[in-house]
């Protein structure tokens, strides 16, 4: 299973590279995100012991040597552990990431000198793709954490946004928050700070149409409903923690 990486364009020249494994009761897919441009963009790197069958799926869609970028929204083994694997493979790559994520471990872990960082809301062109970061402190987790949105296709890498368990399709139009409910009861992985919703809202404004999400299904749809219907969710658990 773990050896399986299926390849799913989910957006004009955004590839899913998704791996079903055993990691929790009932199955858990790890999914990375190859942008294809002028230059390329490969959105987490997957976990380190994944990196065969991950960075062989990428060479079914483009060389290696084309990726020139190396990103994921915060430090963790599933969006970094095979960093400078993908260094390697990518002679010409570098880490790109938001000013935190440079500060905080950046600088050190990578293997080459990163991008300068990103500042939120800064631009990178990948030719006919435009990718704009957006810093997303604490949601869902972690001080770096941080996300991509592609302009173009109107497509948000979710990272571990509306995290789901089990096996996942590669798109679908189907609910994606009563999973990410029922898996946050599970893991209890969000920050619930007051501001969880109002980041989320924000990302809503963007008016995605296309949801990457790392561990579940591309959806495509209304992203902008989503992600409030998420904010409420979150709200609600806020306000059940403080007993409001």
């Amino acid at each position: 299973m773990e050896d399986d990486t299926k390849v799913d364009e989910i957006a004009d020249q955004i590839y899913r590279l998704s791996t079903y494994t055993d990691a929790v009761p009932g199955g858990f897919t790890f999914n990375q995100f190859l942008v294809v441009g002028d230059d390329c963009l490969i959105f987490h790197t997957g976990l380190g012991h994944l990196f065969p069958a991950v960075s062989g799926a990428a060479a079914s869609v483009v060389p290696l040597d084309r990726v020139r970028w190396i990103s994921f929204g915060h430090w963790e083994a599933d969006e970094s552990g095979a960093l400078n694997r993908w260094l390697d493979a990518a002679p010409s790559a570098q880490l790109v990431t938001g000013g935190l994520g440079v500060l905080i471990s950046g600088g050190d872990q990578a293997e080459r000198p990163p991008r300068d960082p990103l500042a939120d809301g800064e631009l990178l062109e990948l030719g006919d793709k435009r990718l704009r970061w957006i810093d997303t402190p604490h949601v869902p987790h972690g001080w770096d954490a941080g996300l991509w949105f592609e302009e173009t296709t109107r497509t948000l890498l979710c990272g571990d946004l509306f995290t789901q368990v089990g096996p996942a399709q590669a798109v679908t139009d189907a609910d994606i928050v009563a999973p990410a409910a029922a898996a946050e009861d599970l893991f209890h992985a969000t920050c619930l700070t007051p501001q969880t919703g109002p980041t989320l809202r924000r990302l809503a404004d963007l008016a995605p149409q296309t949801l990457a999400l790392m561990h579940g299904p591309a959806f495509t749809g209304d992203g902008t409903g989503a992600l409030h219907a998420l904010a409420e969710e979150y709200d609600a658990r806020l306000k059940q923690a403080l007993g409001t």
